[in-house]
């Protein structure tokens, strides 16, 4: 049942702008992309600017139909990601595009790369409404009518999902200060090669996982630990820093990380580190530049590469 709009009710693109912040952060939790979460926030914006009528509840009418919209692209999505090469990252998130006082904490735990990961262990639906109850906190009626679902399935649901997520997420709380500087003091020994310094940051099984997706150079499979992980970093990181690259502190999806450009400004991936007992734990590197457009105009990865190479060569000439 809808109501007949009055005389000065606001436009339906104003109405729309009030909620597409919240759209997009359902739909990037559920998804995993930003670019997608905006395709189908676009797509949202279209039904709704379509629609012939005004829903009694603006705000539930235009959640329901993102999230319908973005549990479809999630199914038809799996299928790529069971075939992509190598490790799967989600797509990194700089800003949350929502934010809520009253719900900050369910916010920022649910759009950290950690989290982002068990979610897609979830069946669409679990995540569809997982989101939607805990992290927005939707009512359970809205919830239901939005998956199509009894509201008794949606618990059912809801209490599988948090079950699985509390069992598979590490518990530990890691100080936001204490995070971005160790994140700091890391960069900074990885600028020095200051072999010392990094083991003493570094977890003693630290893990560096970098997904490329065949759009970028990669070494090995992309899984580097332990006394390899600090390999990688001391022997790369000159000749990198030679070439022009830098690496620069940044929240990446909530939490401690980089940003790493070529010499030209342009983006070349991202570093999310999760923090653990004072020391990085992981490394989650994304390095496909199909993942990175919204950051920024994009390098050349191959370019850089080879610009690395030839600052090693050069300096081994000098030397």
């Amino acid at each position: 049942m809808t109501d007949r709009p009055s005389a000065d009710a606001p436009s339906r693109a104003e109405e729309f702008e009030e909620h597409r912040a919240r759209l997009l952060a359902i739909a990037y939790r559920i998804l995993g992309s930003v670019a997608d979460a905006e395709d189908v926030v676009q797509e949202t914006w279209l039904r709704w600017e379509a629609s012939a009528t005004r829903p009694r509840s603006t705000r539930a009418f235009l959640a329901t139909i993102t999230t319908r919209l973005a549990v479809d692209v999630l199914r038809s999505a799996r299928a790529r990601r069971e075939t992509y090469p190598g490790p799967w990252f989600p797509e990194p998130l700089v800003s949350d595009p929502y934010t809520d006082p009253e719900r900050s904490a369910e916010l920022a735990d649910s759009v950290s790369m950690a989290a982002l990961l068990l979610l897609e262990r979830l069946s669409p639906l679990e995540r569809a409404v997982f989101v939607l109850r805990e992290v927005f906190g939707y009512p359970y009626a809205e919830v239901a009518a939005t998956v199509e679902r009894s509201e008794d399935a949606c618990r059912q649901l809801c209490a599988r999902a948090r079950a699985h997520m509390a069992q598979e997420r590490p518990r530990f709380a890691v100080d936001r200060a204490e995070a971005d500087g160790l994140t700091a003091t890391f960069i900074a020994a990885l600028r020095a090669g200051d072999v010392d310094r990094l083991r003493e940051v570094l977890a003693a099984d630290a893990v560096l996982v970098a997904d490329a997706g065949g759009k970028a150079p990669l070494f090995g499979d992309g899984v580097f630990v332990g006394d390899r992980l600090i390999r990688l970093l001391v022997g790369m990181a000159p000749d990198a820093l030679a070439a022009g690259v830098t690496l620069t502190p940044e929240r990446i999806n909530g939490g401690p990380g980089a940003i790493l450009h070529s010499a030209d400004g342009h983006v070349l991936g991202t570093w999310a580190l999760d923090v653990i007992d004072g020391r990085v734990q992981t490394i989650r590197a994304v390095l496909n530049p199909d993942k990175l457009g919204h950051l920024g105009p994009l390098a050349d990865p191959w370019q850089t590469l080879q610009d690395t190479k030839d600052a090693r060569a050069a300096a081994r000439r000098q030397g």
